[in-house]
């Protein structure tokens, strides 16, 4: 019974070869044939087969140097390759080996190692398919759970102070554009790299995660905080931390709760030292951090609260370039003038309910 699934195709430049091929296998394969290097190529352009047969000796385009073209195209380099050479050419066996070549069979041709060999290589190649689409539909459920673990833990913050709702989703889209901004910067480039931006996106909604361990009578004050008041808030930084560290212990090893912890603790720090909860100065506070920190206290300039009015959005941009070098990351202030209008329209988007 022929398997349509599999696609062989067979480069040889003799047609006897091919004939031989063809007829060993067309019983259960799909057959595609090219008569050169140059017409595989072409071939492959537009059909992907789960196997090639390739002969090393062709004019103009030799097996070795086809195969080398294989994998180094995104498109053809995961396709297994097996050799067909005559005796003579045993000796270069090695040298397709570290090509990328999975096997050789020799000439003259015998049909039952033809089809052991194939049959055997098409079945690795499924359990290799199998493994790797397993592997991917893990990774898509560690990451569904990881989002569903830390929207769960920032929802916590809203059920505390309702006014938190619209500034974590802003503060979250702060951070995703002012991230995809610093990455174009020599310093930063290596360390903000696709993922790493996608966990500080999902990780800032737990920036004040800590708050709730604030007492309602502080969190809650329809007024500015007493000096004492203010000491018991700025320990939601540790509480919030100790919290995302607990979590860490239980999935360990390094986990994607990293820049979480990191931003709860440290967005509150200033580049002169001046900042808590350590204190910490320039270069000493993390990343995640000092990004936090400049999405935090734009959405705090911008939004009203019983004890201060709304700013203007121009008002908090010029607050944010005063503070250049004292409050925030230098480097990260002149990316954040360059779009500071962005920052504009993602406030406009997610308005504070009145």
């Amino acid at each position: 019974m022929k398997d349509n699934k599999y696609k062989i195709l067979i480069v040889d430049d003799e047609h006897a070869n091919i004939d031989i091929l063809a007829y060993t296998l067309k019983e259960y394969y799909e057959i595609i044939i090219a008569r050169s290097g140059e017409q595989a190529l072409k071939r492959l352009e537009k059909i992907l087969p789960d196997l090639i047969l390739l002969d090393i000796m062709m004019p103009d385009m030799d097996g070795y140097e086809v195969l080398k073209r294989l994998k180094a195209a995104e498109r053809t380099h995961h396709i297994p390759v097996i050799f067909v050479t005559a005796m003579s050419e045993v000796g270069d066996e090695t040298k397709g080996f570290e090509l990328g070549a999975i096997d050789y069979i020799t000439k003259p041709i015998s049909q039952p190692i033809v089809l052991a060999r194939v049959r055997n290589h098409l079945t690795l190649k499924q359990y290799r398919d199998n493994l790797e689409e397993l592997v991917k539909e893990r990774t898509r459920d560690l990451l569904i759970a990881q989002n569903i673990a830390i929207q769960s833990m920032g929802i916590l913050a809203e059920y505390r102070d309702l006014d938190t709702g619209r500034h974590i989703k802003r503060t979250q889209n702060y951070v995703k554009i002012f991230t995809e901004h610093l990455r174009k910067c020599d310093q930063l480039k290596i360390f903000l790299d696709d993922k790493t931006i996608d966990l500080l996106y999902k990780s800032a909604p737990l920036h004040d995660i800590g708050k709730v361990g604030i007492p309602d009578h502080i969190l809650l004050k329809p007024g500015k905080l007493t000096p004492d008041e203010f000491e018991e808030m700025k320990k939601h930084t540790i509480y919030g931390s100790h919290a995302i560290m607990a979590c860490e212990k239980q999935l360990g090893g390094e986990s994607f709760l990293r820049y979480a912890r990191e931003i709860a603790y440290s967005h509150h720090e200033k580049w002169d030292g001046s900042g808590y909860p350590e204190g910490l100065k320039g270069e000493n506070i993390p990343i995640s951090g000092r990004i936090m920190a400049i999405a935090d206290v734009y959405d705090a300039l911008i939004t009203k609260r019983v004890y201060k009015p709304a700013f203007s959005h121009q008002k908090a941009v010029e607050i944010i370039k005063e503070g250049k070098g004292t409050h925030f990351d230098p480097n990260m202030v002149d990316v954040f003038l360059k779009i500071e209008y962005k920052f504009n329209q993602i406030a406009l988007k997610f308005p504070e309910v009145e």
